[in-house]
């Protein structure tokens, strides 16, 4: 086994990992809920950065229901952040399963 060849693959692999999680930082991925009256847009990282409410949605009557429409979007969108980061993560790592990513 030739250590020097080993250390060398794992910093390529390190390089990489820290380039594609700079990248999802910067992706976006966008949630729709009830029809498009509720958008969410969120990076790969998590970061909610717009949250979208259509007019017709808003009643002072039931907050609730905006409430729901609010959080299902959020957690759609975040999901599928998580989803596409998984998957470049995994690309980068050839499957292996490393902590913290």
């Amino acid at each position: 086994m030739n250590i020097a060849k080993l250390m060398q693959q794992a910093q390529k692999m390190q390089a990489g990992l820290a380039a594609a999680q700079e990248e999802l930082a910067q992706r976006t991925v966008e949630s729709s809920v009830a029809n498009g009256k509720v958008v969410v847009t969120a990076t790969c990282a998590g970061d909610v950065l717009s949250i979208r409410i259509d007019p017709s949605v808003v009643d002072p009557s039931d907050v609730d229901f905006l409430q729901d429409l609010v959080l299902k979007g959020v957690q759609q969108a975040i999901t599928q952040g998580r989803e596409i980061s998984a998957a470049e993560m995994k690309k980068h790592t050839g499957g292996l399963p490393i902590p913290g990513l």
